[in-house]
């Protein structure tokens, strides 16, 4: 069960960073004026996963 939650979080990670990705193409070509915050919260939402992501590897490494 773990395993699946694990994966999970890596994919839903990885959709973020797509996510963030595609955020900053868009701004860097003009696409995106206006800074409405949403690359601090991709970048923050990234960070959680992965702070969860790293207590789960840990936890399993024990």
């Amino acid at each position: 069960m773990r395993n699946t939650y694990l994966a999970h979080l890596y994919a839903r990670r990885a959709e973020l960073e797509s996510r963030l990705e595609l955020h900053i193409a868009r701004y860097c070509f003009g696409e995106g004026e206006v800074d409405d915050g949403t690359e601090v919260e991709l970048r923050d939402r990234i960070r959680e996963v992965s702070d969860e992501i790293s207590a789960l590897e840990s936890e399993h490494s024990h």
